[in-house]
């Protein structure tokens, strides 16, 4: 059944006298439990194709339904609470809170929901131990790399078990081997609960990780196809085994 809806969806921004077509008349549905790639050159449309369904901008014409909701007719409340509730972010840039340890961070979307601190910070360790930060707890952004500053990142998208995770450009500051790591994390982390994963990227080996792949020229939509993922349906990372487990990850 599809989870999201984008219809007719047109964003046209103004500079000066001029008008720059972000988006032209966009139509989309995404399955739920799909791992889907939003695929572009710099550009494209693509992050702006992401906002507007994650609630971020609103559209110039046209809606994005998610779970049949009108989320662009939302209030700026509602929508906030609709996120809350329904969606979790993944950034390119991290956008941790640097006074905060890891646990902190991560324990921050629960914290919204109104969860005492005592289970959120218990749902926190369980998530950051099932991305191998089972040793980095108590540490704070500075004290952690690219690549463990994402996983807190994931972590924390993932902790409130929302129904859709949006993640832009989630691997564009990290090396080769980490990107690897932390993609395959993300996907497994999807997939092992069920939530959608819409992902957006220009680089081609990052769509390779999805099940669908649309493609975003000049804001219109070029291609869209479905995708044989080199992350395995049943594959699920050795951290979050044993962290299911209830083993000791480090």
């Amino acid at each position: 059944m599809a989870l999201i809806h984008v219809e007719n969806l047109r964003k046209v921004y103004r500079i000066d006298q001029e008008k720059v077509v972000a988006l032209n008349r966009i139509n989309l549905s995404v399955e739920s439990g799909e791992i889907c790639c939003i695929l572009g050159t710099s550009g494209s449309g693509k992050s702006t194709l992401l906002n507007i369904m994650a609630g971020l901008e609103k559209p110039s014409k046209g809606r994005v339904m998610i779970d049949g909701v009108d989320v662009t007719a939302l209030s700026e409340k509602d929508l906030a609470l609709f996120r809350q509730k329904n969606v979790g972010f993944v950034f390119q840039s991290y956008n941790l809170m640097p006074t905060l340890t890891a646990v902190e961070n991560v324990a921050m979307p629960l914290m919204f929901r109104g969860m005492n601190k005592e289970e959120r910070n218990r749902e926190a360790v369980k998530m950051l131990r099932a991305v191998s930060l089972g040793e980095r707890l108590l540490h704070k952004p500075t004290q952690m790399s690219g690549g463990q500053q994402q996983r807190v990142g994931i972590a924390r998208a993932f902790v409130a078990h929302p129904k859709i995770i949006f993640a832009d450009e989630p691997t564009g500051n990290l090396d080769t081997k980490t990107t690897k790591e932390v993609m395959e994390i993300m996907v497994g982390m999807a997939r092992k609960h069920n939530e959608t994963l819409i992902l957006v990227t220009h680089d081609k080996d990052i769509a390779r990780y999805a099940d669908r792949i649309v493609t975003v020229v000049d804001g219109n939509v070029k291609g869209d196809c479905i995708n044989q993922s080199i992350v395995p349906a049943a594959q699920q990372s050795q951290p979050e085994k044993a962290a299911l487990a209830g083993g000791k990850v480090s």
